[in-house]
């Protein structure tokens, strides 16, 4: 399963801007917080747990919320992504792939899901 998401970044950083910290803890926790460092890269982190959501066929909501997600890097920077135990079980998650971009203004992550047969 597919999912893609597209932001724009100058809308993460007026959130960043007018709600400080109480932004980005709406959508990330605490260890993901400490990786952004800019608005491009909490604009892709927002891409990226939408992309996810949309993977897994549901969107952010009542199934799937934003800190279901845990977004990390690898020591090469590269993104990924792991899923609370529950939705691991519940869509029977097999494999997991990330990628997020930004450039011109905007952030876009696409993710990739492979789930088992049941």
């Amino acid at each position: 399963m597919i999912g893609v998401d597209i932001v724009v970044i100058e809308r993460i950083e007026r959130s960043m801007q007018k709600h400080g910290e109480r932004f980005l803890q709406r959508f990330l926790c605490d260890e993901e917080i400490a990786l952004v460092k800019r608005p491009e890269t909490a604009a892709g982190f927002w891409a990226a747990k939408e992309a996810v959501a949309k993977a897994l066929g549901t969107g952010i909501g009542e199934t799937v919320g934003f800190h279901d997600i845990i977004l990390s890097k690898s020591e090469k920077g590269a993104p990924s992504f792991t899923l609370s135990p529950n939705l691991v079980e519940t869509f029977n998650i097999q494999n997991t792939s990330l990628s997020i971009a930004h450039d011109g203004g905007f952030a876009i992550a696409v993710a990739a899901i492979e789930v088992g047969s049941e």
